[in-house]
């Protein structure tokens, strides 16, 4: 009697919570059921969850909105020529006088600044720095404004103002010592420097080199560059980065530099969480380049065949409400995004295509829900270890 007791107790039980132990909160889990997901946004409304059926459009709209911009696009065409190189504050020149025989300005014979016993018709001035206010002396010609000239143009105004007093004078002006025109390069290099540009134009890549290169994987670092541009009459900070690897790949993106950039090479490892119903739940780390739902899918080792709910494959995210392409979400964070879930049905075909072109954030959180007959499974293991002892002991006292 206690027997059949017992068996009608435990077929009461399996027929009742099967049906239902797909939801079932007492049964253990490594997360939310695709049901529970799905019907977020019903049942917890206070926290403005937005469930998104991943598709064609949607991956469109999600691409359009990660598109990068091009430093070109954000520092003008300029990038793409070599800049005018001027002198600046802090510049050391070298100025050299020819003069016509006879010569009788700078004539006799004189002694260069570097010991050279010099004709009388070739006179090497002593070192010239520029100033603070951007002005150098030199003797018969006075106060030559220098800075924001380049040094053909301070040639051409020394011979002016040594016409009638020398005889035929010619000039020449050469930068001993370049100081104004620097790029600084700093972050993930082998040998943060500053490094001067010369009128053949340095490019992005340059600047890396001169700096020993970067310390990390090329895929795991971006380069920022950092711009002080004239806007509206003031001067403003423009800064955008790319990834290395973009840079190298496009040589359009390896842009001339100008005076006064710094070029940052930051290492910024991207990670996902990978939960769930995969063959390995863990942070994936991924290049700065990028990787699609189906590479992070790869990399995870897959879904579990015996478990996996192939139709509960889920992305969490804070998103852009733009992206979404309706009307904006009542709720947003405190900055504006909004905790949206892209579920994708990997039992369609279409999904896999899909997957290919999702692009995969920092802090990404994918899932991938049981199936309810591992669910069903997990409760008939469940009652069976607590049955079946039970039933052996009452076979043993009959």
């Amino acid at each position: 009697m206690k027997f059949k007791y017992i068996k009608t107790i435990v077929l009461a039980c399996t027929l009742g919570l099967a049906g239902c132990s797909t939801y079932s909160p007492f049964l253990p889990s490594a997360g939310p059921s695709a049901k529970l997901v799905i019907d977020a946004p019903a049942d917890q409304p206070d926290t403005g969850i937005q469930v998104v059926e991943l598709s064609d459009a949607v991956v469109q709209r999600i691409v359009a909105s990660r598109r990068r911009n091009s430093f070109v696009e954000i520092f003008g065409a300029g990038s793409a020529a070599a800049p005018k190189i001027s002198i600046g504050a802090g510049d050391a020149l070298e100025i050299s006088v020819w003069e016509a025989p006879p010569a009788v300005l700078f004539g006799g014979g004189i002694t260069d600044a570097r010991g050279m016993n010099s004709s009388s018709r070739v006179a090497v001035l002593p070192e010239q720095m520029v100033s603070s206010t951007g002005a150098i002396n030199m003797p018969f010609a006075g106060t030559i404004q220098a800075a924001g000239r380049t040094t053909q143009e301070i040639e051409q105004e020394i011979a002016r103002r040594l016409k009638g007093k020398a005889n035929d004078p010619q000039v020449l002006v050469r930068v001993l010592r370049n100081v104004s025109s620097m790029v600084t390069v700093v972050g993930e290099v082998n040998t943060s420097t500053r490094m001067a540009l010369t009128p053949r134009g340095e490019r992005l890549l340059d600047a890396l080199a001169t700096a020993g290169g970067v310390r990390q994987p090329v895929g795991k670092i971006t380069l920022q560059v950092t711009r002080e541009v004239t806007e509206q009459g003031r001067r403003v900070a423009r800064v955008m980065a790319l990834p290395l690897d973009t840079i190298i790949s496009d040589p359009s993106q390896n842009i001339m530099l100008l005076p006064g950039d710094i070029v940052t090479a930051l290492h910024q490892p991207n990670s996902m969480m990978v939960l769930g119903a995969t063959a390995r739940n863990e942070e994936l780390n991924f290049e700065a380049q990028g990787i699609t739902l189906a590479q992070a899918l790869a990399r995870a080792g897959g879904l579990q065949d015996a478990r996996a709910n192939a139709a509960g494959v889920f992305i969490f995210r804070f998103e852009d409400p733009a992206v979404l392409g309706g009307p904006t979400p009542a709720r947003t964070t405190a900055d504006g995004k909004v905790p949206v879930v892209y579920r994708v049905d990997l039992k369609d075909p279409a999904a896999f295509f899909y997957a290919q072109g999702f692009p995969m954030r920092n802090k990404d959180v994918m899932y991938v829900a049981n199936a309810p007959a591992a669910e069903l499974q997990k409760f008939l293991n469940l009652v069976s270890s607590v049955v079946v002892p039970a039933v052996t002991i009452q076979n043993l006292g009959n």
